[in-house]
């Protein structure tokens, strides 16, 4: 983990030392408590992995030993700005009360128009009645919500420890990362890519790309993609990209599904054939192949640093899980730094039970890829803004 002065992040970034005394304060903390439920027929759903609700233990810990009154808030789904009883919090707070018995948490944010809006009423009712404030959910802090950017405007804020853990780490990506520096981006669409793919093309020594984006840059080298996914919007932005002096390493074998048929969790109809570059008419291009896995595992290999956000392909189809598989274990087993961007690459880490081989599993997919892109963060920004903030120094 690098220190601050290396790390130009930290500047000015008030951290949980920066606050004024706990003990008796009341403190209003925004978590990142996003989790999956699964619902039971006839009783509450059930939270299915609380990844996120440990991830945010340390902090709220450090808080109750320092005398303080925890008051945890977070967003739950995509509730349109109304109380929705798919995403009402009981569940959540339910799993919080097993293992931290004394944070109270309110219910779901976006539950009131006013936190997607920046509303400043909306500020002034969260931060109501408390001392202080703490944001640990850096899977929001790209978002300039109320609850994010709006609280360190009023009252002592700082940067909890999982937030700052996760800018030590991802930090260290921008600053002098051990080489040769891999990136490994997936996912089904370019165009949400195409920012931080060009961002790191500055950093990195070598981009492995794979994913339904593959398939716009396999267009823009000429090759036929079938009915695969594409943006043909965005290839001559794929093919600018191409012809930049980094490697940039795609698909030499497509794992493919003919014609009509279905994919998904429970599909299972339809011939699956392993295809070239270029893929027959019709038929869909849905994973890499055994050669595409091989080849990145290599690069992987080599690697003195790594960074991974986005699947390989469907993997939460079987017949086309494979190359996220291949790309989880080739990113488990290297013996540089690793990173893996939290959302569904994590998601097939803990999956695969490779998450303890992992130097660091970020918990904002769309969070780390905006750091990496943009340098900053308005959840970042706002909290420098605190007037307990450090001041930054000179560089």
């Amino acid at each position: 983990m690098i220190e601050s002065e290396e790390n130009p992040l930290l500047d000015g970034l008030p951290l949980l030392g920066d606050l004024p005394d706990l003990d008796g304060a009341s403190v209003l903390v925004r978590v990142d408590f996003n989790v999956p439920l699964r619902p039971c027929e006839g009783e509450p759903s059930v939270v299915t992995d609380d990844f996120r609700i440990r991830a945010a233990l340390p902090t709220l810990e450090y808080l109750v030993d320092h005398g303080a009154t925890v008051t945890a808030c977070t967003h739950l789904g995509r509730p349109k700005g109304a109380p929705d009883v798919r995403w009402e919090l009981g569940p959540v707070r339910e799993e919080l009360a097993r293992l931290a018995p004394q944070v109270e948490l309110l219910e779901n944010l976006r539950f009131d128009p006013g936190e997607t809006a920046n509303d400043p009423s909306f500020v002034e009712k969260l931060v109501n009645s408390h001392d202080a404030y703490v944001n640990d959910a850096f899977g929001v802090s790209h978002r300039s919500h109320a609850s994010v950017v709006g609280p360190p405007t009023i009252l002592p804020s700082a940067a909890g420890l999982l937030l700052q853990k996760e800018i030590d780490s991802l930090g260290r990506l921008l600053g002098t990362p051990d080489r040769p520096f891999v990136a490994v981006v997936g996912g089904a669409k370019v165009a949400d890519k195409l920012g931080v793919l060009q961002a790191l093309l500055h950093h990195v020594d070598a981009l492995v790309v794979g994913g339904g984006m593959a398939f716009t840059f396999l267009a823009a080298q000429g090759h036929d993609i079938g009915g695969s996914l594409v943006d043909r919007d965005r290839i001559d932005e794929c093919r600018a990209l191409l012809a930049s002096d980094t490697p940039i390493l795609l698909p030499t074998d497509i794992v493919a599904l003919e014609p009509g048929a279905a994919f998904g969790c429970d599909c299972i109809g339809g011939e699956v054939r392993t295809v070239g570059s270029d893929v027959p008419d019709g038929w869909q291009g849905l994973d890499i192949g055994p050669e595409s896995v091989a080849t990145y595992a290599e690069c992987i290999a080599g690697a003195g640093t790594v960074l991974w956000n986005g699947p390989m392909g469907v993997f939460e189809d079987q017949r086309f899980s494979a190359g996220t598989a291949g790309v989880a274990a080739a990113v488990a087993a290297c013996p540089g730094y690793t990173v893996v961007g939290g959302g569904d690459s994590a998601a097939a880490v803990d999956s695969l039970g490779l998450e303890h081989e992992i130097s660091f599993i970020s918990t904002g997919g769309g969070a780390s890829l905006e750091l990496l892109e943009f340098g900053d963060l308005p959840g970042l920004a706002a909290l420098r803004g605190a007037s307990n903030a450090p001041a930054r120094p000179s560089r």
